[in-house]
């Protein structure tokens, strides 16, 4: 009988959150296979569930004790088993440093690892994920520091009575009270300061979206990009945002200005294209980013553009919701990331220094690395339902041969990171970060 192990989260004490969930946990178990769970007083579903559900709790794993290990953050190095197949959220497939040291650990030991994270369908879209619970958390979250900032600047709204979404019961109470929240500004308004509020959205994918649900929640009109440069000399409402979504084609141009935004050749060829998005930041106060960045692409937004923001006569942008928190990355501002806690800095375009908290002059960036923790029992609820197809294939193989005979479904084996003490084809790049 092949054992299944649920581990223990040991990143921080707001990883709350399991791969896999009771009523799925019993469907393998009466599939023949035997499920172990590490007792967790922080996880959000107790461990009695997962007994009722035919688990069985123990303290800790040991390598007799089980074949596959399902987590979802990282692994510290004391906890990887000789030997065994583990999948979770590795964050090694960009080169990230600090956990160079986790990946020579896994390829010392022999360990099959198998990133959430790659696990793609034919035309690269990303299967197992956790996305549109990001966004809803940081969209709740971005509210949250909106409120608080203005409330920190004298400016009362309605917003101020946002909480973190860690601080709802659910996130059917946190969609309640924003709704309440907007019906209040449509009967009421906004002060006439803050308008007309511009919230702007970079990107489209299932983090914007999820983002885009809570905003929903508010009286909106939507906009076109471009309607942002002369959104001031238009008639505007008190009782409405004015939401953009900016793609890539409102984001980026050629850079000899010889013809028009081609999607597939910015993918290809991303070196020919500049961001022209500065110019509309003037004109936006609330900037959530929900966008996938790497090197090879532009940024979106540069220390040149806040201090573009910080220098024009308005000094608009409250807020940025860094929803994908790539650090120094797509939002060049976002210079580190935060927890749940401690969810915000101020970024002071003048001089380049940070201050935690919400006060202190510059723009409030809200920067969390673990958004989804936020929402522990309905994102694992997801990820549990939509992973579940895969785990009895990946259970049932046997690791004890080359990589290149392993009889996975392709999206399985072209996550495989690591095999057998080596890089898989697909990741030999890697070997240049350690």
């Amino acid at each position: 009988m092949k054992t299944i192990g649920i581990r223990k989260e040991n990143k921080g004490p707001f990883e709350r959150r399991s791969p896999v969930v009771p009523s799925d946990v019993e469907k393998l178990v009466g599939a023949g296979f035997k499920v172990l769970v590490e007792k967790s007083e922080e996880r959000i579903i107790p461990s009695e569930q997962f007994s009722a559900s035919g688990a069985v709790i123990v303290d800790q794993f040991d390598k007799k004790d089980v074949d596959v290990v399902l987590g979802i953050k990282e692994v510290k190095t004391q906890y990887l088993l000789q030997g065994k197949v583990y999948l979770f959220f590795s964050h090694v497939i960009k080169g990230q440093h600090y956990n160079m040291d986790m990946l020579r650990e896994i390829l010392k030991k022999r360990i099959t690892l198998i990133d959430y994270e790659t696990i793609k369908d034919d035309k690269g879209r990303r299967l197992i994920f956790f996305g549109r619970y990001a966004g809803l958390a940081g969209a709740i979250d971005t509210l949250w520091t909106f409120g608080k900032r203005l409330s920190s600047e004298g400016i009362k709204t309605p917003f101020e009575r946002v909480r973190r979404a860690f601080e709802y019961k659910d996130l059917s109470e946190a969609m309640k009270e924003i709704s309440e929240i907007g019906h209040e500004i449509k009967q009421k308004g906004l002060p006439q300061t803050l308008c007309p509020l511009t919230v702007s959205f970079i990107g489209y994918g299932n983090v914007s979206s999820g983002a885009q649900e809570i905003f929903d929640l508010l009286p909106f009109e939507d906009i076109k990009p471009e309607d942002l440069l002369k959104i001031e000399d238009q008639k505007y409402q008190k009782n409405l945002l004015y939401r953009a979504v900016f793609k890539e084609k409102d984001l980026y141009a050629r850079k000899d200005g010889k013809q028009d935004f081609d999607l597939d050749q910015y993918y290809k060829n991303p070196e020919l294209y500049d961001c022209i998005f500065g110019k509309y930041t003037p004109f936006i106060s609330i900037l959530v980013n929900g966008n996938y960045w790497d090197e090879r692409y532009p940024r979106v937004f540069t220390y040149e553009d806040a201090k573009r923001v910080w220098n024009s006569e308005k000094r608009k942008m409250k807020v940025i919701g860094d929803i994908s928190c790539d650090v120094e990355g797509g939002i060049q501002v976002t210079v580190k990331a935060t927890a749940p806690e401690k969810p915000v800095f101020v970024y002071n375009p003048r001089d380049g220094s940070v201050v935690d908290g919400l006060e202190g002059e510059g723009i409030a960036v809200l920067a969390v690395d673990i958004l989804p923790s936020e929402l522990p029992l309905e994102s694992s609820q997801h990820f549990s339902h939509t992973l579940m197809r895969f785990i009895p294939d990946i259970t049932l193989e046997e690791y004890d041969k080359p990589f290149e005979s392993l009889k996975l479904p392709p999206e399985i084996k072209n996550a495989i990171v690591a095999h057998g003490g080596r890089l898989t084809p697909n990741y030999e790049y890697l070997k240049k970060y350690l």
